[in-house]
């Protein structure tokens, strides 16, 4: 699971992991980052380098069969039929997921913009003594959320990841399934049978009012900033009043989003 930040990603796990047939831990997982970090060692490697100088083929078979067994085997033990691992950069390096495993899948969670920076906006506001972890706090509330949506920022970063996938061939693009916040606030069993059925797995009956809340991750991480809290009840969250001049600045600078996900709301609609 990979998607924007403030668009459902805790009550789709909380909701996932209700399936038998799914293991969900919920939690943000180091799977990714390992791969990417095993990736960069690995072709540094002096050893490794003159393994494929006299045997290419051989000793990349070595790699991708190694890279899968690290893969596959982080979840060995959960016994179910399919895992769900949470990670923001999984969307950023899709290929390299399905070179490994071709049958992976990636459940994309996404939300209007305004309404991702204004729920991250109220949050700061309810926790203003602290300063986020990349140190926004000092912004005022036009450049903090310029500074949110940069490139390498938590709203920023992974829209550069959805805006990138107009380049992914027609049969990786089919490997994403987009999942709407309004949608799985308004509609949770209707957006779940979507969901169960893409992965072609069984149906199951959830119960919006009576969800199984489990431990979550850690929020003294994010400074608090971006609560992980699970909810015994589905319910929409209050709609932020975003100032007009930050919701017209979102707007113009992510167009395309708009265009893509909410043509309703798209200044040429």
């Amino acid at each position: 699971m990979a998607g924007l930040p403030r668009a459902g990603s805790t009550v789709l796990c909380q909701l996932l992991g209700e399936h038998p047939e799914i293991h969900c831990e919920g939690h943000s997982s180091p799977l990714c980052n390992a791969l990417l970090m095993l990736r960069r060692c690995i072709s540094d490697d002096q050893f490794m380098l003159s393994q494929l100088d006299n045997h290419f083929e051989r000793s990349y078979a070595n790699m991708k069969s190694a890279m899968q067994g690290f893969l596959h085997g982080w979840h060995a033990q959960s016994g179910k039929a399919m895992v769900v691992d949470k990670n923001r950069a999984w969307l950023h390096c899709i290929e390299l997921l399905l070179h490994l495993d071709p049958e992976a899948r990636l459940v994309v969670p996404i939300r209007e913009l305004g309404q991702v920076y204004g729920s991250i906006e109220a949050q700061h506001q309810k926790t203003i003594l602290l300063d986020f972890g990349d140190h926004l706090g000092d912004y005022d509330r036009f450049g903090r959320a310029d500074q949110l949506f940069a490139a390498d920022r938590v709203i920023g970063s992974p829209l550069s990841s959805l805006r990138a996938i107009e380049e992914l061939p027609p049969d990786v693009r089919g490997r994403l399934y987009f999942v709407k916040f309004e949608n799985l606030m308004a509609h949770p069993a209707a957006t779940m049978d979507g969901i169960y059925a893409w992965l072609g797995i069984e149906p199951h009956r959830i119960d919006p009012q009576k969800m199984q809340v489990r431990p979550h991750e850690s929020d003294s991480h994010y400074r608090f900033k971006y609560r992980h809290r699970q909810q015994s009840v589905i319910a929409a969250p209050q709609r932020h009043e975003i100032p007009p001049r930050i919701q017209a600045h979102i707007r113009k600078a992510c167009a395309w989003y708009y265009e893509w996900f909410y043509p309703e709301l798209s200044e040429s609609a």
